[in-house]
């Protein structure tokens, strides 16, 4: 394919806009009011091409004999062209999870029948996008209208919201079938655990080995997409459960720029941190869904005056003249220091993913500083202005019982009793490090490579987690780049350019042996409260 002549769309707007905009979001705190709109090229609303050519993907040859090694592009395919049928598709998903689900503990809650019942409907329909008949985890703080959504917590336990959130209506609405809703960590705080913080979801490249993280509090939606028993799915993230996950389970999980998706329907755990995301196979599966959920809700004043959604799947689509690779736009990666320094399998996997972006037409490497006292800014003291905001909201609950918290209950308790000053202070703060990353690190490139997604979650930035390589042990290596505001079609357009110059992502985990399924269900532990907060996102 040759590049087209669009821009990019961290090129169209204004970083002074945004500045603003973020200060106007942590000023209203949950207070439903219009935000300011920054100046930006394009409009608004969810009028973006969904239906993009380049969402098919003609299967691998090993692919066609197993319809769980499907991409979603892939399936896409074989679906609209009457290759396989949704049902065919939500059987195989099925029986995976039949086998499997013991160990995995990936699902809070199985909907066979449901989806099932969803996939006979699809057939009867004319033929929506490339989500049409597509089976998906949905993490169960998301809303699903009639569907049990408990946040894995006991607050919740036995809530059936009435509609869907806004991100789980847009799938649907493009044709998707919610297979299931994914364990997490109680109330989206660590690992996936019980509310009362028994370990549930293991990590399906080490399902026996339980000190082998999972990743976040969307591990459950992680779980079920590398273990096949999903195609794709959603997440959200407010201090790296989404980037973490994929990384630590070989998958692409794109973060998008606060307010890129709306937040309404999903049960809060941070006004101004929460992003609603995706974790999927690759770069070309993240878009997609995006794609779908994306755009301005009038329920979420935080979607309000964005610029308008660009054409995300084009983006993720590798660009060639001739044979040779090469970007879609020409685009500086920036190096942190001491990101691949050292010997460890980490800084080995990470030179040798710089040393293939080098060669790739388009690429410039260039070493960028961080900003001025980073390591103060992005540190756990103005990390932690983040709890007020989840106390704030829960404050009749924790007056009256606290044992409805279960073991994230201290996170809480922190929240409530963290002072104004310290709150304001750690606001002031945030803006900080947002003007320097902002005037200090992408005034020298458009994309940069990341050591933590924490900082990125503050300041509400685009993040993108993707595969580089596996240790000698056979678990995977990701690594994580950080994008402009609104600019997650150039972070996808670098990952697509990556993939499609690697494998990584192509490989899938074994199968748990039926020891293992003895191994693991047997005894799993359990996280202290005291584990809970100093894991909490």
């Amino acid at each position: 394919m040759e590049e087209t002549a669009d821009q990019p769309s961290d090129l169209t707007f204004d970083r002074r806009a945004f500045l603003a905009r973020t200060a106007a979001v942590g000023a209203v705190a949950g207070i439903g009011v219009a935000l300011p709109a920054p100046a930006l090229a394009g409009g608004s609303g969810r009028d973006h091409n969904v239906d993009s050519p380049n969402a098919y993907v003609k299967p691998r040859p090993q692919a066609m004999a197993d319809p769980t090694e499907l991409t979603l592009a892939e399936a896409a395919w074989m679906i609209r062209n009457r290759k396989i049928s949704s049902l065919e598709l939500v059987e195989a998903y099925l029986a995976r999870v039949d086998a499997f689900e013991p160990t995995y503990l990936a699902f809070n809650a199985v909907l066979a029948d449901a989806a099932r019942a969803a996939a006979r409907n699809i057939a009867r329909r004319p033929h929506r996008g490339p989500l049409h008949g597509i089976p998906l985890a949905i993490k169960d703080n998301f809303y699903t209208a009639g569907v049990r959504t408990t946040a894995n917590s006991f607050l919740f336990k036995d809530f059936v919201p009435p509609f869907d959130a806004t991100a789980v209506a847009g799938l649907k609405a493009g044709g998707a079938i919610v297979l299931g809703k994914t364990q997490m960590g109680p109330l989206a705080t660590t690992r996936a655990t019980t509310p009362a913080g028994v370990i549930t979801t293991v990590n399906a490249w080490a399902p026996s080995q339980l000190d082998i993280d999972p990743g976040g509090s969307s591990s459950g939606t992680a779980t079920s997409v590398a273990g096949r028993m999903a195609t794709a799915g959603t997440g959200t993230q407010t201090g790296g459960s989404i980037t973490a996950p994929s990384n630590a389970q070989n998958l692409t999980g794109l973060k998008p720029t606060m307010g890129r998706v709306s937040l309404y329907g999903i049960i809060p755990l941070s006004y101004s941190r929460d992003h609603p995301g995706t974790l999927a196979r690759d770069a070309k599966d993240a878009a997609i869904m995006l794609t779908a959920m994306a755009g301005e809700d009038p329920a979420d004043p935080r979607t309000q005056g964005l610029p308008k959604v660009p054409n995300l799947i084009d983006a993720a689509t590798p660009v060639y003249t001739g044979n040779r690779l090469k970007l879609r736009w020409n685009t500086r990666i920036g190096v942190l220091p001491g990101y691949a320094d050292g010997t460890s399998e980490t800084a080995t996997a990470r030179r040798k993913f710089l040393s293939a972006m080098s060669a790739i037409r388009g690429v410039t490497l260039v070493d960028v500083p961080f900003p001025d006292e980073w390591a103060l800014l992005s540190g756990n003291d103005f990390n932690n202005v983040r709890l007020p905001e989840r106390s704030e909201p829960f404050m009749p609950y924790l007056r009256s019982d606290l044992r409805g918290f279960g073991v994230s209950v201290l996170g809480w308790l922190q929240g409530a009793m963290l002072g104004a000053n310290e709150l304001v202070t750690g606001q002031r703060a945030k803006l900080l490090l947002l003007e320097r990353v902002l005037d200090q690190v992408f005034d020298k490139c458009d994309v940069v490579v990341q050591t933590s997604p924490t900082p990125f979650d503050a300041i509400g930035l685009p993040e993108i987690g993707f595969p580089i390589g596996f240790t000698a042990a056979n678990t995977p290596i990701g690594t994580i780049l950080g994008g402009l505001p609104y600019a997650e079609d150039r972070l996808l357009s670098v990952v697509a350019a990556y993939q499609a110059a690697s494998d990584w992502h192509w490989r899938r985990p074994a199968d748990p042996s039926a020891a293992g399924l003895r191994a693991t269900a047997a005894e799993r532990g359990r996280l202290t409260a005291e584990e809970a907060a100093e894991q909490s996102q």
